[in-house]
């Protein structure tokens, strides 16, 4: 497990909002800030082919964020997106997507929201759950 994250309650509430706008595509973003506070996140396109069932951040808005990192903004931290269905957990299709750099993965589902690391294990194991705290 990480060192824990730090999020505002506007944070996780603003990505449930646009979550649920977005039903019944995903929706998806990028979590940007410093450390272990996230201190923004994106909306991003969700270029996927199939919307419906997984996402896709449009290749644009994460060079963009990339090259902003370089250049002294906020670090891009991890990556969001909601489930429809409502599972806030890691799919097969999340599990096989995720390098494995360390990034922390949010995921929406309905009221919930879960945050995870994306870690050097298998297929299944390769997300820990990470602790964080909305402040």
């Amino acid at each position: 497990m990480g060192m824990g994250v730090t999020i505002s309650r506007s944070i996780l509430t603003g990505m449930k909002k646009a979550s649920a706008i977005a039903a019944p595509c995903e929706a998806c973003g990028l979590l940007l800030g410093a450390g272990t506070r996230i201190e923004r996140f994106t909306e991003c396109a969700n270029v996927s082919d199939a919307p419906e069932i997984r996402f896709e951040i449009d290749p644009a808005a994460l060079f963009a964020a990339l090259r902003a990192e370089r250049a002294g903004g906020p670090k891009v931290l991890g990556y969001w997106h909601s489930h429809p269905s409502g599972d806030p957990t890691p799919s097969r299709t999340d599990a096989a997507m995720a390098a494995p750099d360390g990034k922390l993965w949010m995921i929406v589902g309905g009221a919930d929201i879960t945050c995870w690391r994306a870690g050097e294990a298998g297929l299944w194991d390769r997300f820990a759950a990470e602790a964080w705290t909305p402040v």
